[in-house]
């Protein structure tokens, strides 16, 4: 866990870093509000210990300043004070801070309560993670997905770039839970879950869109390389073999790639890849097809004009 100090106090600064550190080694400090700002954006802590009153910019102000920003607004704010003021207690607490603690300190109610916002911390993270992760899997959800594809559009239109989407389905997944049953159903899709990460980079964010659907936001490619990757995931899929008793269970997957050129907005991404999806299962299945501006090319790859 990582503790950030703010105050312009080094007297208040070395006492609260040494009540902390015999329990969490990772205490940093900042001297003043602009410091601590930066500290903030720079170690992204897991908690702020704010002073209330500095002389460039107030504990109030940089709160407020915190959770304006979209990275820094879950950070708990434990504020500092050498007043028992109830007013100013009101108005850190209507700021979003978590705690008020007086100076001087006490070590001990120090450390209880930066404790007691560490363990909110930790189960504020646990949601927000659940909330982001297709529990079967484990691979990003559909929300998740959703939303790093809001955030790659908007810096490919500030910045410039290449974005790519791919669609991917199981092939005739309902024959196998029709077949062995849902439990199998689900080890199928969590191989097939595997597969497709080993061949992500760190960039790349591949997900559970729903059913026996997935989907890879393949940030800073074009169509064409996105179509290769998206080739190596068909033949890691077609390799799987998955034991069930005296049988084993072998599958294959369609791929929909499309990029973003000539396109409106991420919505539109996603149909494209997902029309290129279903060329791939009306034209046999296990294969790979897309939907961009890509030169012609042989193999097993069908490549589509550009939808508009």
């Amino acid at each position: 866990m990582k503790v950030l100090i703010i105050d312009d106090d080094p007297d208040a600064l070395e006492a609260g870093k040494a009540h902390l550190l015999k329990e969490y080694p990772n205490v940093l400090c900042a001297d003043g509000g602009t410091a601590g700002l930066e500290a903030a954006r720079r170690e992204k802590p897991d908690l702020i210990l704010l002073d209330i009153e500095m002389p460039d910019v107030s504990g109030f102000d940089v709160c407020r300043a915190l959770k304006a920003d979209p990275e820094l607004c879950m950070i708990p704010v434990l504020f500092l004070s050498g007043s028992g003021d109830a007013e100013d207690k009101v108005q850190g607490l209507d700021l979003g801070a978590v705690d008020y603690v007086t100076k001087p300190f006490d070590a001990s109610e120090l450390r209880a309560r930066v404790r007691a916002a560490l363990r909110t911390k930790h189960l504020q993270d646990l949601l927000v993670n659940n909330a982001h992760v297709d529990p079967l899997t484990g691979l990003a959800n559909r929300r998740a997905l959703t939303e790093c594809l809001q955030r790659e559009w908007a810096r490919t239109e500030r910045h410039g770039g290449a974005l790519s989407f791919i669609m991917a389905d199981i092939d005739r997944f309902k024959n196998i839970n029709d077949t062995y049953g849902h439990y199998i159903g689900d080890r199928l899709l969590q191989e097939v879950a595997k597969a497709i990460a080993r061949q992500c980079r760190q960039t790349d964010l591949p997900a559970r869109y729903g059913g026996d659907e997935f989907a890879i936001l393949v940030p800073d490619e074009a169509v064409s390389n996105a179509l290769c990757f998206a080739e190596r995931c068909r033949q890691e899929i077609q390799h799987l073999r998955v034991p069930v008793g005296d049988n084993t269970i072998r599958t294959t997957g369609s791929f929909g790639v499309a990029d973003a050129s000539g396109l409106p907005s991420p919505e539109a991404l996603v149909a494209r890849a997902d029309e290129a999806l279903y060329h791939a299962k009306a034209a046999g299945r296990n294969r790979v097809e897309c939907r961009g501006n890509a030169k012609s090319k042989t193999g097993q790859h069908l490549w589509l004009p550009s939808v508009q």
